[in-house]
C-alpha cells in the first residue's frame, strides 16, 4: 500500500472520504511538498519526494488594438446640427452657385425666400425655429438656405455682409425685397411674407437673379459658374438675316410696262 502525503496547496473539505482499503491515504500538512511512501513492494525507490512550485496567477493585461479613426466617425446616433433641426419639406440647403441660380429660375410663380445664415451666428440660431414655423404654415413657399461658411465667396459677390439676411423672389418680378432681421424685429419678416404670399400670375418668364448679379458671380474666379449676356446668347442662337436687296431698275420698268398694258386692255 502506498501512502501519499500532500503538504501545502489547496485544503480539501475532508480527507476521510478519500481513504479506502488498499488505496491511497491523503493527509494535509503545512509543507508544500508531496511525499510518496510505497509499502506494497520493495524497491530501490521506496521513498520519493515531488516538489510542485507554487505559481501566482497574474491578471491578464487588456488587449488593445490602436487603429486610426476615420474622419466623421461617430458612435451611436448622429447628432443633428441646429440648422438641420425642424426642417420642413419646403426647406432645403443650397449646394452651389449654380444650384441657387437654377432653383430661382425653376420656381415659376412660387414665392422663394433665400435665408443666409452662419453656424457661428447666435442670432441665426435663435431665429431658426421661428423660420421653420413660418415654413410649416406656408407650404407653398420655397425656403432656400445658404450657409455663409460654405459659400463665403458667393455671398461676397452677392453683397451679403450682415447675418441673418433674407431675399424674397417671385416669378417675372425677380427680387422683391431684401433685409436683415432678428427675433426682436421678426415682424418685418412676417409682414413681407404676408404681402408677397398671395397667389398671382406673372405675364413673363421667371426672372430670378438680375443680370448684373449673374455677371458678378461669373466674374468671381473662385466660383465654378459661367454666364453669358442675353444679347450675345441671342446672336449665337439666331443667325443673322441678310437685308432685302432693292429691285433692279430693269425689273421695275418692265413691271410698270406690263401694268400699263393690262390697263389698256381692260379699257
Amino acid at each position: 500500500m502506498a501512502e501519499v502525503c500532500v503538504k501545502g496547496g489547496f485544503v480539501l473539505p475532508s480527507s476521510r472520504n478519500l481513504s479506502r482499503k488498499g488505496g491511497v491515504h491523503c493527509s494535509l500538512s503545512p509543507p508544500s511538498t508531496i511525499e510518496i511512501k510505497d509499502r506494497s513492494h520493495k524497491s530501490d525507490f521506496s521513498e520519493g519526494r515531488l516538489v510542485f512550485p507554487v505559481r501566482r496567477i497574474r491578471p491578464l493585461k487588456p488587449f488593445v488594438v490602436s487603429s486610426p479613426v476615420p474622419k466623421g466617425f461617430t458612435i451611436g446616433p448622429k447628432t443633428m446640427k441646429w440648422w438641420e433641426q425642424g426642417l420642413q419639406p419646403n426647406m432645403r440647403e443650397i449646394e452651389s452657385t449654380q444650384d441657387l441660380v437654377d432653383s430661382l429660375r425653376n420656381a415659376g410663380d412660387k414665392l422663394v425666400v433665400v435665408d443666409f445664415f452662419s453656424p457661428s451666428c447666435p442670432g441665426c440660431k435663435t431665429l431658426h425655429p421661428k423660420i421653420c414655423k413660418f415654413a410649416e404654415a406656408n407650404p407653398d413657399v420655397l425656403f432656400l438656405q445658404v450657409n455663409y461658411e460654405k459659400h463665403k465667396s458667393m455671398c461676397y459677390s452677392l453683397h451679403v455682409h450682415v447675418l441673418p439676411f433674407f431675399w424674397f423672389f417671385r416669378g417675372a418680378q425677380g427680387r422683391l425685397c431684401g433685409f436683415s432681421c432678428t427675433t426682436q424685429t421678426i415682424k418685418k419678416f412676417k409682414d413681407a411674407l404676408a404681402k408677397h404670399t398671395p397667389e398671382r400670375c406673372s405675364l413673363g418668364p421667371t426672372k430670378g437673379l438680375d443680370e448684373s448679379v449673374l455677371l458678378a458671380l461669373a466674374a468671381n474666379k473662385e466660383l465654378n459658374f459661367s454666364y453669358t449676356k442675353k444679347e450675345e446668347a441671342e446672336k449665337e442662337v439666331s443667325p443673322a438675316i441678310p437685308p432685302l436687296a432693292p429691285l433692279s431698275p430693269v425689273l421695275a420698268s418692265g413691271s410698270m410696262e406690263k401694268g400699263k398694258e393690262l390697263v389698256s386692255t381692260e379699257r
